[in-house]
């Protein structure tokens, strides 16, 4: 496993893991990792589950405007089918996690009972997928803090990564921690790039 993230990002990690266990489930819980897979292999879309949701987390992270006829395009992903109520339901649940104040957001990956390696190579595509999608939303250098900035570090560190999964009790921990620090940095750069804005506009 990769080394851990920075000691900012650790911080807000440990902050956001008191809110997790106020706010344990979140209302607005995403569709299952299967149901999306064959989805898109109906759909014909050339990426993951894992992937998919981390480009539509990181677009949404980075301020980008999207809505649920039009978020596909947006990015950049070319559909050979239209899509269903299950990628219409992730679209929802991803942007309503993002919305509310609770801190449940989570990462779209293969359930706990499949492999440690299977998951470790799902996180990594979907932080190569976050760092696509909050590209695509343009995000300008001067609205991310150091922390966001450190943050954004983090993730295309650990989407560079590969994964030695040889120790099964070390590598569960491991890989738990590294989802935690993934999810916390998504939470920090959307605070950055939407509700910093948010809080902007209402100053002026």
């Amino acid at each position: 496993m990769p080394d851990a993230p920075s000691a900012a990002l650790y911080d807000a990690a440990t902050l956001f893991d008191k809110s997790r266990m106020d706010n344990p489930v979140s209302t607005t819980p995403l569709p299952p990792y299967a149901d999306v897979t064959a989805e898109i292999v109906r759909c014909g879309v050339a990426v993951d589950a894992a992937e998919l949701h981390g480009s539509l987390s990181g677009y949404v992270c980075g301020g980008g405007a999207a809505g649920r006829e039009d978020w596909m395009d947006r990015l950049t992903l070319d559909a050979q089918a239209g899509i269903d109520s299950t990628l219409d339901a992730l679209f929802q649940a991803s942007t309503a996690q993002l919305d509310t104040t609770d801190l449940t957001f989570e990462l779209l990956l293969p359930d706990d009972d499949e492999p440690v390696a299977e998951r470790a190579d799902a996180l990594v595509a979907w932080c190569r997928g976050f760092l696509s999608g909050f590209g695509l939303a343009d995000v300008p250098a001067s609205a991310l803090s150091p922390e966001g900035v450190e943050a954004l570090d983090d993730v295309a560190r650990i989407a560079a990564s590969s994964f030695d999964c040889d120790d099964p009790d070390a590598d569960e921990a491991a890989f738990a921690e590294l989802v935690e620090f993934v999810r916390v940095a998504a939470l920090l750069l959307h605070g950055d790039c939407v509700l910093g804005r948010r809080q902007r506009r209402q100053l002026h």
